[in-house]
């Protein structure tokens, strides 16, 4: 894994276009244009954070809240810590302009072992259960108009996302093209359930129906506040904000960064907490909490409430919206693997961004490991899986923003902003992750021991440079399968 990936040629694993520009005379590098604009980055964030989240987490969120009212607090409150994040993200996407994200920048600043162990749990942990619980939305509300009286049946549940994650690993294989036609298509499904959701729930409000929401019943509880619980509430919350950071991770192609990054975060944030309170206010306006509670598919129960003959709409939207969150997430994971290629941190048969091979090794490799996330159909208990390894590196990145000013209080900073941000930010997942600990010590203790695993790993195929021949010549095997067309990237 030590040795770095080369690129020759103007090919790319997800089909950017690559530019070489000359670093000295005699010699150039490939490097991905300056493409994304204002508009552009807008759509990134808002398309990466609302998919399957919306649909699944406000039963999450309500059962650890214990009342309604508790719960959009909850809601609003995540939202505000998630700007408070992206910005801290913004400082530090301008101080260190590298694709690659929170990986990048925890390696920059605490060194290669951390940043490591950031790639390691995000291609293990992080994008295989997102994946697999996005997956598994899609086959609940496939499924769930199909068995109104119950719920579907697990193995049923487990067998369609494999399905879906199948079909959606070898279209993306086979053709960039075609997968971004899949996303563009099924990005609607997205957009037309949302917008059905929150103009009913509006409806509903003229009609009076706003039982719910009114300050004497909102903070009904239907069980004891327990301050664990409220901790996994945010975590179920936050994995419907999932994917904030993401434009982070192209920043290399960002037009006019130092502006469009903030102004990116400042419209989209403000917009996607807008939609999701007002799509739990519209759920509570049709459902009781018992009502919400009671269903694994909220949007579907919602929809037989307020549309009779045409509540067929709902399960179909929602399907197409997070059959398009699967096609998305496998597309757009191989940015990890790029950034980790560069820095030597994966072997060079994962690191190849070549169409031709890249995409297969590295998406097929995503799609195992999702798969075997599939062994639970227990959505709630994977996000609580993935949510607290997420907040853990959201908070040690953070943090690396501050030891950062007191390492190169003299490095320019484009974007600058207050120390009271990224401080009010670490306060906040200090609480979480204890209280989640607490909580649910076996599904956390578990991501943590998996990360951990990440150590010897580092030491055997990164650190250690006097390998024996065999052994490199063991990791060095997958270039029996290369051809004249495989190309590695080489900064």
């Amino acid at each position: 894994m030590t040795d770095g990936p080369r690129l020759r040629g103007n090919a790319s694993a997800d089909g950017d276009t690559l530019s070489s520009e000359s670093t000295e005379e005699g010699s150039g590098r490939v490097a991905l244009k300056k493409e994304i604009g204002l508009v552009s980055a807008c759509g990134i964030i808002v398309g990466n954070i609302i998919g399957s989240g919306i649909f699944v987490s406000p039963k999450g969120v309500l059962e650890n809240a214990s009342s309604v009212g508790l719960a959009l607090i909850v809601w609003i409150v995540t939202g505000v810590i998630t700007a408070i994040g992206a910005l801290c993200y913004a400082e530090l996407g301008v101080t260190i302009p590298k694709s690659g994200g929170d990986y990048s920048y925890v390696k920059d600043i605490f060194g290669g072992l951390a940043g490591f162990l950031r790639l390691w749990i995000a291609v293990l942990v992080i994008y295989p259960t997102n994946q697999a619980v996005i997956a598994l939305t899609f086959s609940n509300y496939v499924l769930q108009p199909l068995f109104p009286s119950c719920f579907p049946p697990e193995n049923g549940l487990r067998l369609l996302a494999a399905v879906c994650l199948l079909l959606l690993t070898w279209v993306n294989c086979s053709s960039v093209r075609w997968a971004t036609r899949v996303q563009d298509v099924f990005t609607t499904g997205k957009l037309l359930a949302l917008g059905l959701i929150i103009i009913m729930g509006f409806v509903q409000i003229c009609k009076g129906e706003y039982y719910w929401l009114e300050p004497a019943h909102a903070f009904e509880t239907f069980q004891p506040y327990d301050i664990g619980q409220i901790a996994l509430s945010f975590l179920q919350g936050s994995f419907a904000y999932g994917g904030w950071n993401f434009l982070n991770y192209v920043t290399e192609e960002l037009v006019d960064p130092y502006k469009n990054l903030p102004r990116a975060i400042f419209i989209s944030i403000p917009l996607v907490t807008f939609v999701y309170v007002f799509a739990n206010i519209a759920y509570v306006t049709a459902m009781s909490p018992q009502e919400l509670l009671a269903s694994n598919a909220v949007a579907v129960t919602f929809g037989e409430k307020l549309l009779g003959v045409m509540s067929w709409i709902m399960p179909i939207s929602v399907a197409l919206s997070t059959f398009g969150g699967v096609n998305g997430s496998l597309f757009t994971s191989s940015r990890l693997f790029f950034a980790g290629a560069r820095e030597g941190h994966l072997p060079r048969l994962l690191a190849m961004i070549h169409f031709t091979l890249c995409t297969v090794v590295s998406r097929v490799f995503n799609c195992i490991s999702t798969l075997l996330m599939l062994c639970t159909s227990d959505m709630y208990t994977l996000i609580n899986y993935v949510g607290f390894i997420n907040y853990l590196f959201y908070g040690v990145t953070v943090a690396g923003q501050i030891v950062l000013r007191i390492k190169q209080p003299d490095l320019y900073r484009p974007i600058k902003v207050s120390l009271v941000w990224p401080v009010i930010y670490l306060l906040f997942w200090a609480f979480l992750l204890l209280f989640s600990l607490y909580s649910e010590p076996v599904v956390c203790g578990l991501g943590m021991a998996i990360m951990l695993t990440g150590v010897p790993v580092y030491f055997l195929g990164v650190f250690w440079d006097n390998k024996p021949q065999c052994f490199n010549t063991f990791i060095g095997m997958e270039t029996i399968f290369t051809s004249d067309d495989a190309h590695y990237y080489d900064p």
